[in-house]
């Protein structure tokens, strides 16, 4: 063996010795590391397993319960093309799985898993704007329940683990790989998990069906029906939004635009929780935690001020839709254990 290759082999050895001396001393106590990223939060409902729906159609396919029941897990989606249903075809449904917004209303009733990828490309057409609401109601209702739901539980979640690491004992390989992707997702320093429960936290239906009411006209502005944008929320990335007919000279935003409601819910819910403007709000959230109180949408929604530019006006808006139409009833509402809650009959 010759000097160099001697050389080579100690050098090599000395390396492996010094990386085992590190881990020794200095062995990982927090949470996982991993790149940066932007961390999408995995959902059900994102998932096919009976079909696809590249080519489904609620206007030319009947709907049976196996075929109903995915297109139930389809909101989200990113990857299908689903031509809209019509108004008449959705309100169908609505009868045939017994969805009665006013029983859900007393807590009488749940709300189907039924989650439309997009709103009836007919919307526009309701004339009775009590019918319209009311449709919206049905429509949006399930998608931040959702949301709400998954949120809910990746939050009982947390906590455990908060008392876990208070209580001195290691957490798991998974629960740090799983806590370094909220701390992503949630834009909080790795090791703050006081400050990643005050944001992971749900929104008052009532709240967000009256902002997803104000901001997209009730379903029928270009931005909900050519991009499933329900909350006017801005992007400055061409290639995800849509230009508003009468932007400002000078401005360079667009609304941002989806691949499905589901996705406009979640990106809504995740701003009110990461976003520097709405700290006011957070804060209020956690002030009724502390009273042991149920969350109010009227309470919150005097918190964002700062959501649009119309300011006080915008929530004085933003309260009457809650109270005129009674949405503060629709907080305590809840989904059904199944996705489908009516006979194998056709659905649409």
């Amino acid at each position: 063996m010759s000097a160099f290759e001697k050389a080579l082999i100690s050098s090599v050895c000395a390396c492996v010795a010094g990386l085992a001396l590190v881990a020794a001393i200095d062995p990982l106590h927090t949470a996982t590391k991993s790149p940066r990223a932007e961390f999408v939060v995995p959902d059900m409902a994102e998932n096919l397993s009976a079909m696809s729906l590249n080519a489904m159609s609620l206007d030319a396919m009947p709907l049976d319960a196996m075929s109903l029941n995915a297109m139930s897990t389809a909101a989200g989606f990113s990857g299908s093309r689903v031509r809209l249903a019509t108004v008449a075809n959705v309100a169908n449904t609505f009868r045939n799985l017994d969805y009665n917004i006013e029983r859900v209303r007393v807590g009488a009733g749940d709300v189907p898993r039924f989650f439309l990828p997009s709103f009836p490309r007919d919307m526009r057409g309701v004339s009775q704007p009590e019918a319209r609401k009311k449709l919206f109601f049905k429509m949006v209702l399930p998608l931040v329940l959702s949301v709400n739901d998954k949120i809910s539980e990746d939050r009982q979640r947390l906590l455990k683990l908060i008392k876990v690491d208070k209580a001195g004992k290691r957490l798991a390989a998974d629960d740090r790989l799983w806590l370094a992707a909220m701390t992503e997702y949630y834009d909080v320093e790795r090791g703050e998990l006081k400050e990643l429960a005050r944001r992971m936290d749900t929104v008052p239906p009532s709240l967000a069906i009256a902002q997803a009411a104000e901001e997209s006209g009730w379903g029928t502005s270009r931005f909900a029906r050519e991009g499933n944008a329900l909350f006017g929320q801005w992007t400055f990335a061409s290639a995800k939004g849509i230009v508003p007919n009468r932007r400002d000279q000078g401005k360079e935003h667009r609304i941002k635009a989806f691949p499905s409601l589901m996705g406009a819910v979640r990106a809504y819910v995740r701003n009110l929780n990461t976003h520097r403007a709405y700290r006011r709000f957070r804060a209020e959230r956690r002030a009724i935690h502390a009273e042991n109180g149920q969350l109010s949408g009227v309470r919150l929604a005097k918190m964002l001020d700062g959501y649009s530019e119309r300011g006080s006006a915008y929530v004085s808006t933003i309260m009457t839709i809650i109270s005129t139409n009674r949405l503060h009833e629709l907080d305590g509402a809840r989904l059904g254990n199944s996705a489908l809650q009516f006979s194998k009959k056709p659905a649409i």
